[in-house]
């Protein structure tokens, strides 16, 4: 794992109006929709950066914040392979 630490005035803070304690969660979460929109992250990749709890959850970050979504046939693939393993426990 990687540590960035970053400076940032206090007003922003009070743009943004997110406290200091989630002000880390609504980095990494902001990060991962903005490098998925530029497509340097698949949506398995930017739902861990952003700490979502699946691929859902993240669909649904994205929809909130008006990014295209590029659900490719492998991505379907890759759940329909998860559904069946999840239905077979």
């Amino acid at each position: 794992m990687v540590l960035a630490e970053i400076e940032m005035p206090g007003s922003i803070l009070d743009l943004i109006k997110v406290d200091r304690d989630q002000l880390g969660p609504f980095i990494k979460r902001s990060l991962a929709v903005e490098l998925y929109r530029e497509g340097k992250l698949s949506l398995g990749k930017a739902a861990e950066l952003a700490g979502a709890k699946s691929k859902w959850e993240m669909l649904m970050i994205l929809s909130e914040r008006g990014v295209p979504l590029d659900y490719t046939a492998e991505d379907a693939k890759d759940d329909l392979r998860t559904l069946r393993e999840v239905l077979n426990r």
